[in-house]
C-alpha cells in the first residue's frame, strides 16, 4: 500500500552528529504547518498517477493500489508539536484520501517531550505507534551527542507509554560512539529488550559533512570514529538479537516476528509514498520528487501557490528513472533487507539485469559477503559489514 510522510522541520537543539534538515527556531511554525495543510490539499491527486503495476517493484492487489496504508511524522522533532495540530493534519489527511483502516501511524517523539498528559493526548489520535529517539541509557553518551534528554526520561517514557497503552513502539539507539563503551552499548540493548520493546533501530555513528561533530573532529575536540569499535558493537547487537528471538530484517532494523516497521518496508520495497513538507521526498516507481530543504522558501510559495505543478523549480524538483536508475535503487534497497535481490524482479526492471547481477555477485559470493538461492541474493553476516561498498559494487554503470 501506499504511504505518506509528513517532515516536521523543527527541534529544540541540534544533536552533534545530525544532518537532516530542521530549525531550532519555531518562529515559522504556525505558517509552515498552514503550508503543509495546503500541500496536501494541492498533492490530493498525487497517488492517481500510479503507474501499472509492471513498473511498481511491490504487486498490490487493485483493491490496494489507492489505499493509505501507513502515515509518518518524522523530522526534524514531530512531538514538538501540539496535539491540536497534529490532529489538523490527521484530520487534512483522512479526509483527502482513503485510508485502510488498519493503517500504521507513526510519530518520531524525543523522550522529553512524552510527558503523561502529552501520551495521553496521542491515544486520541490515529497515532498507533511511537517511534521512540532513545540513542542511550547513559547521560555521558546524550550529553556527548548534545540529546535535549537524560537517561532518566529515556525510561520513564518507555514506561510511561507502555502504561498508556502503546505497545507499539520502536526505540533508536546510536553505537561506535567514542563515549559508549561495549559494555555500555551491550546495557543500552538489554534495557530495551527487558521493557519487551518489539522493534529496534540501531545506528552507526556517522560523521555527516557540515555537522557539529564534523568541526569536533576536525579540530580535535572529539575523536574520530573508531571502526573496530563500531564493528564490534555491531557483531555484538547481531548475536544479541538473534538469540533473543529479533529479525535483523534491515542493516539498521531488528523486530520480533511480525512487527516490521510497515512503512519504512514499504521503502525498501519500492511502495509509492507521498512526501509532504520542506525536504520531503516522494516516489512513484518512475518517478521521484523531493521538496526543496528551506522553511522560508516553502512558507512563502506556498501561501501564494494556486497549483502544485506552478511550484516546480521553487519548491520542488522531479526526476524521471530510467531502468538503470531502477536497477541501481533496487540493489541499494533490496541488499540492505532480509528478503534479498531477486533475479526475476531485475529481468522486470530491463532485459539482461539479472545476468549482469549475478556474474558481478560471483566474487563477492566467494569471499562469503554474498548467499544465493533460488536466484535471491542476501548479505551474509560479514557482507553486512560492507553492504553499501557491495551495492556500490553491483551497481550497472
Amino acid at each position: 500500500m501506499p504511504g505518506i510522510y509528513l517532515h516536521i522541520p523543527f527541534c529544540k537543539q541540534a544533536c552533534h552528529y545530525c544532518n537532516f534538515h530542521f530549525s531550532t527556531s519555531l518562529k515559522l511554525k504556525d505558517r509552515l504547518l498552514r503550508g503543509m495543510l495546503k500541500e496536501l490539499e494541492l498533492r490530493k491527486d498525487f497517488f492517481s498517477d500510479m503507474p501499472p503495476d509492471d513498473n511498481l517493484r511491490n504487486k498490490q492487489p487493485v483493491a490496494d493500489r489507492a489505499a493509505i496504508g501507513s502515515i509518518y511524522l518524522g523530522g526534524g522533532t514531530p512531538s514538538l508539536l501540539a496535539p491540536a495540530e497534529l490532529d489538523m493534519l490527521f484530520k487534512t489527511i483522512y479526509r483527502l484520501f482513503s485510508v485502510a483502516p488498519d493503517a500504521e501511524v507513526t510519530l518520531e517523539a524525543n523522550p522529553d517531550d512524552l510527558s503523561d498528559d502529552y501520551i495521553a493526548a496521542l491515544r486520541q489520535t490515529p497515532v498507533n505507534r511511537l517511534s521512540i529517539g532513545i540513542q542511550s541509557f547513559a547521560d555521558g553518551d546524550l550529553q556527548w551527542m548534545n540529546r535535549a534528554h537524560h537517561a532518566g526520561e529515556a525510561q520513564r517514557c518507555i514506561e510511561s507509554a507502555l502504561a498508556a497503552g502503546f505497545d507499539n513502539l520502536t526505540c533508536d539507539l546510536i553505537y561506535g560512539g567514542p563515549a559508549t563503551t561495549d559494555a555500555q552499548w551491550a546495557a543500552n540493548i538489554q534495557t530495551l529488550m527487558d521493557y519487551g520493546i518489539p522493534h529496534l533501530s540501531c545506528y552507526c555513528l556517522t560523521v555527516e559533512p557540515k555537522t557539529a561533530l564534523a568541526h569536533f573532529v576536525k579540530t580535535g575536540k572529539s575523536p574520530a570514529v573508531n571502526d573496530e569499535q563500531a564493528a564490534r558493537q555491531f557483531r555484538y547487537l547481531m548475536g544479541v538479537m538473534e538469540n533473543a528471538g529479533y529479525e535483523h530484517y534491515e542493516i539498521s532494523n531488528f523486530a520480533k516476528p511480525g512487527r516490521y516497521a510497515v512503512h519504512n518496508t514499504s521503502y525498501w520495497k519500492g511502495a509509492p509514498y507521498l512526501g509532504i513538507g520542506p525536504g520531503a521526498h516522494s516516489f512513484l516507481g518512475t518517478t521521484r520528487q523531493w521538496n526543496l530543504p528551506n522553511n522560508a522558501l516553502y512558507v512563502k510559495h506556498l501561501e501564494a501557490a494556486a497549483s502544485w505543478s506552478a511550484l516546480y523549480g521553487v519548491v520542488f524538483e522531479t526526476e524521471h528513472l530510467s531502468a538503470k536508475d531502477r536497477y541501481n535503487e533496487y540493489v541499494m534497497t533490496g541488499l540492505r533487507t532480509m528478503w534479498g535481490c531477486r533475479l526475476e524482479e531485475m529481468d522486470r526492471i530491463g532485459d539482461g539485469f539479472g545476468a549482469y547481477f549475478a556474474k558481478a555477485a560471483e566474487p563477492f559470493i566467494a569471499q562469503g559477503l554474498l548467499e544465493e538461492s533460488e536466484r535471491v541474493y542476501a548479505l551474509t553476516k560479514d557482507g553486512k559489514f560492507l553492504g553499501d561498498f557491495l551495492s556500490a559494487e553491483l551497481f550497472y554503470d
